[in-house]
């Protein structure tokens, strides 16, 4: 029982590992496209994940599924749990979830 402390302090390793790696990842390129709008760190962090030079049918693709998600209508809980087709599936899912808690699966 005295060396439970050393289990708690055993966290300590691994986060300074992320720390110290954390500065040489490199960054997401639709993170740098979408978020930052820096088209050219964008391109660049495509042609080192890809390996390739050309990566503007990336960016274009990465371009156009954003359209799409701005486009896209968002649905309030209240809509969706009146939507007949997924109030089924919501409802498998809450009882799963609910008996997971219960019978403490989660825990193991």
């Amino acid at each position: 029982e005295s060396r439970w402390p050393f289990l708690f302090g055993a966290i300590i390793v691994p986060s300074l590992i992320q720390v110290v790696i954390l500065p040489f990842l490199p960054e997401s390129p639709r993170y740098l496209l979408l978020e930052k709008h820096n088209r050219s760190k964008a391109e660049k962090a495509f042609q080192r994940f890809l390996g390739k030079d050309d990566v503007s049918q990336e960016i274009e693709e990465v371009l156009a599924e954003s359209r799409v998600q701005r486009n896209t209508k968002q649905v309030s809980v209240v809509e969706l749990l009146r939507t007949r087709a997924a109030r089924w599936q919501i409802a498998t899912v809450i009882v799963t979830m609910g008996c997971y808690q219960l019978c403490g699966l989660n825990a193991v």
